[in-house]
């Protein structure tokens, strides 16, 4: 029997749990890496070429599947996220959190994929830019656009919900004309 053998109603040692906690974890990371490396070199390369198919050259599908992408992807995602901060604290608010946000990454990615396009160093992200000017033009400035608009969307119904809140939690007082006279 070796020491990580474990007794019935025993507990195995501290040691060796956390032992194969940092290979699970090394070896996550490891994975993890690999995976970014590839991804880096052929996601830039493919959304462009998807959008490119789309687009077909014209600049209006362009400007109108940018605004698309741009504003419904990040008013989504957003919406998601307040979402789940607001049943948080609820009963089975956490399930819903992470769901909500797993489905705000999920409908984040195109956004992301633009912005590895837009702001990556890579070879690949050049030839990805190479290929939105070509056959997508305007998509970028028009994916720009949606965003900040869908982001102002957000920001005004974030006030919105914030001034109901502070007017449930501040009930207007009645005014002095307002109030009948006390008679003593």
């Amino acid at each position: 029997m070796t020491s990580t053998d474990v007794q019935p109603g025993e507990r195995k040692p501290a040691a060796a749990v956390w032992r194969t906690r940092i290979i699970v974890g090394a070896a996550i990371l490891a994975v993890l890496v690999v995976s970014y490396f590839v991804l880096s070199a052929f996601v830039p390369r493919w959304w462009a070429q998807r959008v490119g198919s789309m687009v077909h050259g014209s600049f209006a599908k362009g400007i109108g599947w940018g605004l698309f992408y741009g504003g419904f992807c990040t008013v989504v995602t957003l919406f998601l996220l307040l979402f789940a901060v607001l049943v948080w604290r609820r009963k089975a608010g956490r399930f819903l959190a992470g769901a909500a946000a797993v489905v705000a990454i999920l409908c984040a990615i195109p956004n992301l994929m633009t912005l590895t396009i837009v702001l990556g160093s890579s070879s690949a992200a050049h030839a990805g830019q190479r290929i939105l000017d070509v056959d997508a033009p305007a998509f970028r400035g028009a994916a720009l656009t949606g965003a900040v608009i869908a982001t102002l969307l957000f920001l005004v119904a974030v006030a919105l919900l914030l001034l109901r809140r502070w007017r449930r939690t501040h009930p207007a007082k009645p005014k002095a004309e307002d109030t009948p006279p006390r008679h003593v």
